[in-house]
């Protein structure tokens, strides 16, 4: 099973996903580090990507999507924001990808990202992202405003 947490900029991917990854003894692995640097350096000027900024990257994941399932599954953190990205990251399995979504408070995202050091996305993206975001309906959803051993129980629980 590959488990993908998703969700905006700030609501905790990489660290729930390396936690749970870690409670499922699976590989976790970010998209982030599968950004093309050109992608890094738009994002750094404030600029959002584009749907086809992210098609080649998103490609690029739900290809290794097929090795990491063949290994024995995955954690994945993702923002797939859109859920036609979503659709892209599934598209070469065949119900193995689990979406979490990370859901939190723009006050709390903010706040998040305000205090986060060396990362390329500025908090003036937040609001992009928001906007861009299609609240999926096929996911686990799980509060950000949760501890985070309340969070990865929760999925724990949701998922086993």
């Amino acid at each position: 099973m590959i488990y993908i947490v998703m969700g905006v900029s700030g609501c905790g991917k990489s660290t729930v996903g390396s936690l749970l990854s870690e409670k499922l003894s699976v590989p976790f692995y970010d998209a982030d580090d599968f950004h093309f640097p050109e992608s890094i350096e738009k994002m750094s000027q404030g600029t959002p990507l584009t749907d086809e900024d992210r098609k080649p990257w998103l490609t690029l994941l739900a290809n290794n999507i097929v090795q990491w399932e063949s290994d024995g599954g995955a954690v994945l953190a993702c923002s797939a924001l859109k859920q036609s990205y979503r659709e892209l990251l599934s598209s070469t399995t065949n119900k193995v990808v689990q979406f979490i979504y990370l859901e939190g408070s723009q006050e709390l995202l903010s706040s998040r990202l305000r205090n986060r050091e060396s990362h390329y996305m500025p908090e003036t993206l937040l609001q992009s992202q928001l906007a861009t975001l299609e609240v999926p309906q096929e996911a686990l959803t799980v509060s950000i405003s949760s501890s985070l051993d309340g969070m990865i129980t929760e999925i724990l629980q949701k998922i086993t």
